[in-house]
This record gives C-alpha cells, structure tokens and sequence, in this order.
C-alpha cells in the first residue's frame, strides 16, 4: 500500500530528498506522492518532522 502525505504536511521537503524512486511532488499546499511509482519502503516517514506520510 502506497504511501500517502496527510494535512499535516508543512511543505518543507525534508521527504523529497529522502525518496529513492523520486515519487515525490510538490503539490498545491502540501506534498504529494505518485501511487504508481512509490515503493513503500518508508524513508519519506522517517525524514518527516511532522509524521505526514502514512499508508493508506
């Protein structure tokens, strides 16, 4: 299950460096994250000082 950044997101990008497969954006208001391409590994979770990521 991919990977999805809630509302708590702060827009910081501390979790866009940390993706391996660059499945990270930057979307309106928050960071987004392409389903198709995440591999669930969990690096955008532990870089986030807000915990926003979280599996769906």
């Amino acid at each position: 299950m991919a990977y999805v950044i809630g509302e708590a997101c702060i827009s910081c990008g501390a979790c866009v460096a940390e993706c391996p497969v660059d499945a990270i954006s930057e979307g309106d208001g928050k960071y987004v994250i392409n389903a198709e391409t995440c591999i669930e590994c969990g690096a955008c979770a532990n870089a986030c000082p807000v915990d926003a990521p979280a599996q769906e």
